[in-house]
């Protein structure tokens, strides 16, 4: 596995492969991996000739407020990760602007609603980094987690707007026995909040329940059936529970087809997120 800092060395490393026939997979990461990132590198590297993984904790996403400083990092422990999981290339850039960036992407109403309202801004450094990140490693295929499924969205509308040369693949969400979705900032649970966190999961086969077993049409009963068992999670104080269009992400009124069910909130400091798909009668 090769290990690469400057921006240009990415680049010619990828145009090099390309020019010698190879295609290339690309998941891009803010570090911190852990199983479903191995998940996903491993299938980058099933199906693509060369699997390259970027490690960047973004500045631009986090908000004023937020864990930029304290978000967990580990080099040496995501390089040996990355390197099992089947990684050829692993791009861990030492600076990504030689100044503040005057230039930003935003993609429209769907960086404004969800998680974009509770976090302004956030969107917008996403947009811009993946941006950048795509532009250095040209034509590829990109892997992003269905777990951040609004950040998959808005990266599937960029690539398409603004014609990117970019196929965009969505993984599938890793999950722990008890169902808690994994992610970076489950290091931050200890004892009784780790304990507590599956609540989310819960509450979201609540609403597919509803909607997939019981036949439930009205989008409000299910939004309150997943709002039940989260507000009985002991720690857990929700923040929104959604019943969306998978597309979209518009609030919809009658489940008539598939929805995409999301929810968040917090557990003591920790902000969690996590979505499942649900289908009326099942798929």
């Amino acid at each position: 596995m090769i290990v690469l800092h400057e921006l240009d060395t990415f680049r010619g490393f990828l145009d090099e492969a390309r020019a010698g026939g190879k295609n290339i997979g690309f998941h891009p990461t803010m570090g911190a991996l852990h199983g479903g990132h191995s998940a996903n590198v491993r299938r980058v590297a099933a199906e693509c000739d060369v699997a390259a993984v970027s490690i960047y904790v973004n500045p631009l996403q986090f908000g004023p407020e937020e864990d930029f400083a304290s978000y967990p990092r580990d080099l040496d422990g995501d390089l040996a990760r990355a390197e099992e999981a089947g990684a050829d290339v692993v791009f861990v850039p030492r600076e990504m602007f030689g100044q503040e960036p005057l230039t930003t992407v935003r993609v429209g109403h769907l960086d404004q609603m969800l998680e974009g309202a509770r976090r302004p801004g956030h969107f917008q450094g996403v947009a811009t980094i993946v941006t950048k990140l795509l532009s250095l490693a040209g034509p590829c295929f990109v892997y992003f987690g269905e777990k951040d499924y609004q950040q998959l969205l808005i990266v599937r509308r960029l690539v398409s707007d603004l014609s990117l040369p970019a196929v965009v693949v969505g993984c599938p969400t890793v999950r722990e026995p008890d169902g808690l979705a994994l992610s970076s900032r489950n290091s931050y649970l200890e004892g009784p909040e780790r304990k507590a966190a599956p609540v989310l999961y819960w509450s979201l086969l609540a609403g597919k329940r509803a909607i997939e077993e019981q036949g439930v049409g009205d989008a409000g009963a299910v939004r309150a059936a997943m709002v039940e068992v989260a507000n009985a999670g002991p720690l857990f104080v929700l923040d929104y529970a959604a019943v969306a269009d998978p597309c979209s992400l518009e609030e919809v009124k009658v489940v008539d087809r598939e929805v995409r069910l999301l929810v968040a909130g917090w557990i003591g400091r920790t902000r969690l997120i996590d979505n499942v798909k649900a289908t009326p009668g099942g798929d």
